[in-house]
């Protein structure tokens, strides 16, 4: 994923918003705020990146179903008897969304008088769709062969049309399962939160009220020992493993739910961003506004 304008102005900010944190805030009365704004910092780096991952797999989404549409177009061409060739330039004044290109660059490229299969497998190679590489190299193969080209360009639409709508069938089927992980997950800080601001305390509170409860029974040595071990742990020592929980499960948790909706684990870091990033900023948010 290459660098844009936009990525370079959210890295620009982001690191702005994380100096002016260290700088300002890099004491142990604002620890809480420079873990907040370090939150936001890396909300605003990150953001860009998953805004054009996000863009990328609707775009992929998009150029499958009007391949769809354009396999159908030039299999009805075909079967009125006109050559492939003849059939795709005439194609390409028709509108493909985001495949308008890359049908126009391969028109162009037949009509100077480059070979058709060595055409179509540019067009494949541009789009760097696996769905259409497939079917590209079908094509291909029933064209080299003689064979009957119509028949090819029917069955390959049959077939994407069939594997578009099974991912449809698929994403629509576990749509409430995602609904219920995010719910979940949601759920989860809320626990999380709990603990760390109201069961923590009460226990650190109740442990060291039991410590000075038995210093009348104990020696100076003891109560040196109990000294040092209250001082060394706190509530936000104890508070702080709940928060790498927060991520790990974030993590995790997105990355199942992008294998589950659209069956790639790469295109769960979108989820996995989202939770995140949610949990890290409601966790230092609450601490600094609560804690």
């Amino acid at each position: 994923m290459g660098l844009k304008k936009i990525n370079i102005i959210g890295i620009i900010f982001g690191l702005i918003i994380l100096a002016a944190g260290i700088i300002f805030f890099l004491n142990k009365e604002d620890i809480n705020l420079l873990f907040f704004l370090i939150g936001i910092s890396l909300l605003v780096i990150l953001l860009p990146f998953i805004m054009q991952l996000m863009i990328r797999s609707r775009n992929y989404q998009e150029t499958s179903e009007m391949f769809l549409e354009f396999s159908r177009n030039l299999a009805e061409s075909v079967a009125t008897g006109t050559p492939i060739s003849k059939s795709i330039i005439n194609m390409r004044g028709k509108n493909y969304g985001s495949l308008t290109a890359n049908v126009q660059k391969l028109s162009n490229q037949i009509e100077i008088g480059i070979p058709v299969n060595r055409a179509l497998e540019t067009f494949a190679n541009d789009v760097n769709n696996p769905v259409i590489s497939r079917a590209v190299a079908l094509i291909n193969e029933a064209e080299r062969a003689g064979g009957e080209i119509d028949y090819i360009l029917e069955s390959t639409a049959k077939s994407i049309a069939e594997i578009e709508k099974l991912k449809k069938e698929r994403k629509a089927a576990i749509y409430n399962l995602v609904v219920q992980g995010y719910i979940i997950f949601f759920i989860f800080i809320g626990i999380m939160l709990v603990m760390e601001f109201k069961i923590l305390p009460l226990v650190y509170g109740a442990g060291s009220f039991a410590s000075l409860s038995n210093l009348g029974s104990i020696g100076s040595g003891s109560l040196t020992d109990v000294t040092m071990a209250s001082n060394n742990i706190t509530p936000e020592m104890l508070a702080r493993p709940l928060l790498y929980l927060l991520l790990t499960q974030g993590l995790f948790a997105g990355l199942v739910i992008g294998k589950l909706t659209e069956g790639s684990i790469k295109l769960g870091i979108k989820h996995s961003f989202i939770l995140m990033i949610t949990a890290f900023i409601v966790s230092t948010g609450a601490k600094l506004f609560l804690g």
